[in-house]
This record gives C-alpha cells, sequence and structure tokens, in this order.
C-alpha cells in the first residue's frame, strides 16, 4: 500500500488545517487508517485512528479538536485539526495497518507558530 500525505503548513495558535492521505487502495474490513506525529526529539504517537467500519479513536491530547473521516470510494482518510496549539507542531505520518503489516506515507510538517 503506498500512502500520499499532504496538507501541512504553518498556521497560528488557535486556527485550523486539514490533512489529507491517499492510498493506493480502499480499506478493506479488519483493517485501519490513521494518523501519527513525531515532534523533535520525541517518539512517534498515534493521533488518531479510523477502521474500515469508521470506528474511531483520538489521542487524548487531540479530543475534542481533531476529527479523522474516511471516504473509502476516494481512497483517502482526512485530518481536520481545528484549535490548533504550538505544541501540535510535529510532522504528521498517515498509517495504514492490515493485519500486522504497517505502511507509512512520507510525512507532512505542521507548524504552530505566531
Amino acid at each position: 500500500v503506498q500512502l500520499q500525505a499532504s496538507g501541512g503548513g504553518l498556521v497560528q495558535p488557535g486556527g485550523y488545517l486539514r490533512l489529507s492521505c491517499a492510498a493506493s487502495r480502499s480499506i478493506f474490513s479488519g483493517e485501519v487508517m490513521g494518523w501519527y506525529r513525531q515532534a523533535p526529539g520525541k517518539q512517534r504517537e498515534l493521533v488518531a485512528s479510523i477502521t474500515s467500519g469508521h470506528i474511531t479513536d483520538y489521542s487524548d491530547s487531540v479530543k475534542g479538536r481533531f476529527t479523522i473521516s474516511g471516504d473509502n470510494a476516494k481512497k483517502r482518510v482526512y485530518l481536520q485539526m481545528n484549535s490548533l496549539k504550538p505544541e501540535d507542531t510535529a510532522v504528521y505520518y498517515c498509517n495504514f495497518r492490515s493485519g500486522s503489516r504497517w505502511y507509512w506515507g512520507q510525512g507532512t510538517l505542521v507548524t504552530v507558530s505566531s
């Protein structure tokens, strides 16, 4: 599976961005897509995920601010990020999980700064 992430950029605190991830194929039953992020000097962490049945999960740090959604027909997953904070600054990676196989996109940089 190949993944192409886009939508990162520079935004002021309190602003919003929408990330998009295009997959090379649709998600099948039992598979999961999601977004991870890695800030400088920190480990990569899960931000949000969505299953083939549209069940979502979020890290506590983004609950209520970020929304993950998927369009299987377009083979895309989106991450709507609102009320952005400086601590959201990181490289965001699209992820596709199929059983024990994990696939990663190239990452898109999100910088939250005034």
